[in-house]
């Protein structure tokens, strides 16, 4: 599905309405979504700038319409971000995994967090994917031509070990002091927390959203 039914859902809604009356100026500028294909579920998420106040509101349309209020990290004024895309927001996921067979990555994707902004007048999908094994599959798509601009995986060791208080963390610091390695059954407890907390990754995104959309505009500049 496009997100044109979900920005058009998102209008016809009385706490859309109620904000755009406080707003007058706000515009769309950018789409989050995190789509769970094993468990079936999914977050559908719109941002809309404030100028006055140099803040997103982020709708999310899932179980009802929720807002919440989010600072903008850096000075830079959000381009506006057009309603019809090109690219089917369950298509992204075929797109991915095509490419990911030109590079020899042989895993599939379980779940796909989905970043949708403009970037120098481009529409540009950013792509997380949690893959089948122990990686992290990381592209950008171009909306209008269906082009992979840039893809890296990592593994999710790399990525845990950037998330500060991690399981992963406090199992280093208990490392066996003879060795420094940490112990095997320990090891693997602290592999499957890790992994709980992937699948649990939506309750946390608004901290990543942020986090992506600010790496994307480093790499755009």
């Amino acid at each position: 599905m496009h997100i044109a039914p979900y920005i058009e859902r998102l209008h016809l809604s009385p706490e859309f309405n109620a904000f755009q009356k406080e707003h007058t100026t706000s515009y769309l500028v950018a789409g989050f979504f995190v789509l769970d294909y094993e468990n079936n579920k999914h977050v559908h998420q719109l941002d809309y700038y404030i100028p006055k106040e140099h803040k997103v509101a982020a709708f999310t349309l899932d179980n009802g319409i929720h807002m919440q209020l989010l600072p903008l990290m850096k000075a830079d004024v959000p381009e506006q971000l057009e309603h019809r895309t090109h690219l089917d927001l369950f298509a992204l996921k075929g797109i991915a995994e095509e490419e990911m067979k030109n590079r020899m990555i042989s895993e599939s994707i379980k779940k796909n967090i989905l970043i949708l902004q403009t970037i120098k007048g481009k529409k540009v999908w950013t792509l997380n994917s949690v893959l089948s094994g122990m990686g992290i599959l990381k592209a950008t798509i171009d909306d209008e031509t269906g082009t992979v601009l840039k893809m890296e995986k990592t593994s999710i060791m790399d990525y845990v070990k950037k998330m500060p208080g991690t399981a992963l963390n406090q199992a280093i610091k208990h490392a066996d002091t003879k060795t420094g390695q940490a112990h095997p059954l320990t090891h693997k407890a602290q592999m499957q927390q890790e992994l709980k907390r992937l699948d649990e990754l939506e309750k946390k995104i608004e901290e990543e959203k942020v986090h992506l959309i600010q790496e994307l505009k480093k790499e755009k500049k």
